[in-house]
């Protein structure tokens, strides 16, 4: 997570800088293995189309997008797609005034992330540096001689900051003329398959595993709704990587959040008794109906639970007498 001091004229992380190497020169950056934007989804389709379109010409650009989807990526994929990539990336963070990080991104790009969590006093020094550098407030504006580009990203809804008091309203203006949204991965799920084959071959090559997904994992991967999004995914698939010995990776290592199931509020309220709104009657209630989804079969509902078989039976001992049947448990699900 971001966090940028509260000390004036300063931040809380030290400035990033990386140089951008030859071997980054590409002609279409989007399809390097390095930026690519992975995936089918008329949201990436978008989303490439944006970045194509305004990464020659932006001067200062808003990335807006919940935690996990990639803001870093697109914020390099557009220094790669603008007219001088060949200068520096520079990740803004503690250690250096807002002057003095200007002057090491010119030429290049200054990308503050999580801008959002900007201290007022740091957001005033950015723009009074802002203003001596005479920037325009259309965002597209023909650059200025040594003055980098600014990525900005955000997590929260700048807006609502802005009317909070908790955000300048005209370091707002001057840096979301331009703006892209990133969709969560929830919304383009389609995407998940191609994403997911993307990161095992990655994970692949680096440690000299050759792995597959199997089918049961694959279910669990398209059925989970991905509240850290394409950050969860590459995790969880990392994790697996590391975890399998077979060869294929099975739901059980998969180490995504334990939640794995969704509820819907309004229906669960009108479902659950008043002696079953504690969370563990709601996580009984679950297994029970997964349990009859499976017919009884206890490994299947274990794997498509995403847990043990040894742990699916220690839940069902709080829940079911120990000779429960397959009939008995259908019935006690369909309660």
């Amino acid at each position: 997570m971001a966090t940028f001091s509260h000390i004036p004229s300063s931040f809380q992380r030290l400035a990033e800088t990386r140089s951008q190497d030859a071997r980054l020169a590409f002609s279409d950056p989007l399809q390097s293995s390095d930026w690519k934007m992975v995936g089918e989804s008329a949201a990436i389709k978008r989303l490439r189309l944006q970045i194509r379109r305004i990464g020659p010409h932006f001067r200062a650009v808003l990335i807006q997008g919940e935690r996990g989807t990639g803001k870093e990526l697109v914020a390099r994929a557009m220094h790669q797609q603008s007219m001088g990539p060949r200068g520096s990336f520079v990740v803004a963070g503690c250690g250096s005034r807002i002057s003095s990080l200007m002057k090491i991104g010119c030429g290049g790009t200054l990308f503050f992330n999580g801008i959002d969590e900007m201290p007022l006093e740091t957001q005033d020094e950015l723009l009074e540096v802002l203003r001596r550098h005479e920037w325009s407030q259309d965002g597209l504006a023909a650059p200025q001689k040594l003055s980098p580009r600014i990525i900005a990203s955000s997590s929260q809804d700048l807006r609502g900051l802005v009317a909070s008091g908790r955000f300048r309203q005209e370091l707002y203006q001057r840096i979301a003329m331009v703006q892209i949204a990133l969709t969560p991965l929830r919304e383009r799920m389609e995407d998940v398959p191609v994403l997911a084959s993307h990161f095992l071959d990655r994970l692949t090559k680096k440690y000299r595993k050759e792995t597959i997904i199997g089918d049961d994992a694959m279910a669990l991967l398209k059925s989970h709704r991905w509240p850290g999004n394409v950050r969860e995914l590459e995790n969880a698939l990392n994790s697996a990587v590391l975890e399998c010995e077979s060869g294929v990776i099975q739901p059980w290592q998969l180490s995504i959040s334990e939640m794995r199931f969704d509820i819907d509020e309004t229906a669960a309220s009108k479902e659950l008794a008043p002696e079953a709104t504690r969370l563990q009657h709601v996580v009984d209630r679950h297994v029970l109906r997964v349990l009859k989804d499976c017919g009884g079969n206890k490994l299947r509902a274990a794997e498509l639970l995403g847990i043990s078989r040894s742990t699916l039976y220690r839940m069902l001992e709080t829940v079911l007498p120990a000779d429960a049947s397959p009939s008995a448990t259908n019935a006690q699900a369909s309660q």
